[in-house]
């Protein structure tokens, strides 16, 4: 082997015949190294033949038809996904499965690999590299891959003779893009599947609320499944007041209740898995003395505290700086940590139980490629006592040997400026709930909360979707959220809050007054500053409308948005119809 020299010593060496250069095509492919044996086809249950025999007929009509899987976790729906692009391969055809985080990807892949080999399989992802990523396209556009899975970029996937679209825990807000372009992945989704007169299937143990008021109407057809696949039992589930646990004088992270199951899951080499939907160390440093919040200089939110880099980092810009130890404010030495992240949590989960093997699952831990894989890896296969993580393991994670499922504390996104803040609690509870049991084994779930008596919470714990639907659609249909109306959210932001305020109040008078003139029927509310008001130097605004989008709406949308009085100001203006987040992080 010929190493260390320079370009004009191998022209040299070509040119005397030494050597000769060739060039060799290297496909990337990140499935290369993947070594998973095959398997076959199981045997569905009655509930799962039903559904993948209704899609089927849909599929040899060959008309556009959308269904939803309605289906408990564990109930098998990734087994009626594989057969029913079993048969659009055999027909010649090719399919896109979608699935909302990256962490999920690997296990989908695997259970895929497994039946059709890694040949006819190509992934799209944002934690591809970009020669990956254009090896990947290259495949799919050749028609050597015939099955794509991804993120919600993979809808534009440049395939061929398309056969069916698959959309897998489809309530996930990931799948909306919240920047530039703005779309919904479902609904390119729909529009695809209507181009090339196929199915769309979506399928979720907690469907999003609009999509299933869209299958009661009769505008989308639903498939139940209410039993788990194998028969096992859904995990029982409890919910422990942190009220009481104060009473009673436990002032750590984990009750009492939560403590013994843990201990004699340890004793019966079974695994946990501890939910909480925060990273870090501590949500905040404050001086006991003063008051004085550590915060971001770039951003109106408070410092998030990383132990192990002994660093205050802001969670929406990236800005770090080392720990505060003296209050900058007042001299005091009296600066105390609080809140709790996942970082705090594995630290005192090592104190109690220090002969435990654990790992933690979260933005910081998986910063390196393919480092989703490994962490699930290493959890299934070594057999690690204990996963700690945010919402990246709550999705269709299959362990066979997890029994116990903690939810440290159910409170976080109950209390965020969104109307889906309860429809977010439920499905979180559910799905992380759905972790546990899913083999012959009982599964325990134990859910710590301030609020226990939160009718979302309540249903969580029956696993009642339905009931929860039902209660959740009734308060939509008073206060007028969709899907009983669309909202249009205008976000304006600047460096100079007065020119934000300036924009915001006449975007707002446009608005209004034209709203008003062609009598549209709409509630527009006046601008407020965003929840979070400044993020990465940037002031923000916001204006909400409730109305029904239609044509003259939008139109007078865009006649307000390029307003040349408006564009004369410096600041930026978007809107976004059905946002994901009524935050407006962007």
């Amino acid at each position: 082997m010929f190493t260390g020299g320079t370009r004009a010593i191998v022209k040299t060496l070509e040119k005397n015949e030494y050597v000769e250069i060739v060039e060799k095509k290297v496909e990337r492919n990140p499935l290369a190294n993947k070594q998973i044996a095959k398997t076959e086809n199981l045997k569905l249950t009655d509930e799962q033949q039903n559904a993948y025999n209704t899609i089927c007929d849909a599929m040899d009509d060959m008309l556009f038809s959308e269904f939803l899987i309605d289906g408990v976790t564990g109930c098998g729906k990734t087994e009626i996904y594989i057969q029913l692009i079993d048969k659009v391969l055999k027909e010649g055809k090719t399919s896109i499965v979608l699935v909302p985080e990256i962490s999920l990807t690997p296990q989908m892949i695997n259970r895929f690999i497994e039946r059709f080999g890694k040949e006819i399989i190509s992934v799209l992802h944002s934690k591809l590299s970009v020669g990956e990523r254009h090896d990947s396209w290259e495949r799919i556009e050749s028609g050597e891959a015939r099955i794509v899975i991804g993120a919600r970029s993979a809808i534009f996937a440049p395939v061929k003779n398309l056969g069916i679209i698959i959309i897998d825990e489809e309530h996930d807000s990931s799948y909306k893009s919240e920047m530039p372009p703005r779309y919904n992945a479902k609904e390119v989704a729909t529009e695809l599947a209507k181009y090339n007169k196929i199915p769309v299937l979506l399928g979720s143990a907690t469907p999003d609320i609009t999509t299933f008021y869209e299958a009661q109407q009769g505008n989308i057809e639903l498939l139940k499944l209410t039993k788990r696949a194998n028969n096992s039992n859904l995990p029982s589930i409890e919910v422990v007041d942190l009220k009481q646990e104060l009473a009673n004088g436990n002032r750590t992270m984990i009750s009492v209740k939560l403590y013994k199951l843990i201990e004699e899951n340890l004793k019966n080499k079974k695994q946990t898995i501890l939910f909480l939907n925060r990273r870090g160390f501590s949500t905040f440093i404050m001086c006991r003395d003063c008051g004085y919040v550590a915060k971001c200089k770039n951003c109106n939110i408070s410092l998030t505290y990383h132990k192990k880099e002994e660093k205050l980092k802001c969670h929406y810009c990236g800005y770090e700086e080392s720990l505060v130890k003296i209050c900058p404010n007042c001299g005091s030495k009296k600066i105390r940590h609080f809140g709790t992240g996942t970082q705090k949590l594995e630290l005192e989960i090592n104190k109690m139980f220090p002969k435990a093997s654990t790992i933690r699952m979260d933005i910081d831990t998986v910063t390196k490629k393919n480092s989703h894989e490994e962490i699930l890896r290493k959890f299934n296969e070594e057999k690690i006592d204990i996963l700690i993580g945010t919402q990246m393991i709550v999705k269709g994670h299959h362990f066979p040997d997890v029994t116990l499922v903690g939810v440290v504390s159910a409170d976080g996104s109950l209390n965020i400026d969104d109307y889906r803040a309860s429809e977010r609690t439920f499905d979180l509870l559910v799905q992380v709930a759905g972790r546990a049991g899913r083999e012959k084994l009982p599964g325990n779930v134990i859910i710590q909360t301030y609020n226990p008596d939160n009718y979302s919470i309540q249903y969580s714990k029956k696993q009642n979707y339905e009931e929860f639907y039902n209660v959740e659609i009734k308060l939509r249909k008073q206060l007028r959220y969709p899907p009983f109306c669309d909202i249009i959210m205008f976000g304006i932001s600047g460096e100079r809050e007065e020119i934000v305020s300036k924009t915001a109040n006449q975007l707002y008078t446009n608005l209004h007054k034209k709203i008003q003139q062609e009598d549209i029927s709409a509630n527009i509310l006046k601008p407020l500053p965003a929840p979070i008001d400044k993020i990465k130097n940037r002031y923000r605004w916001r204006i909400i409308i409730k109305a029904e989008v239609n044509d003259k709406l939008i139109e007078i949308i865009n006649e307000c948005l390029y307003d040349k009085e408006l564009l004369k100001n410096n600041a930026r203006v978007i809107a976004d119809i059905n946002p994901t987040n009524m935050m407006w992080f962007l």
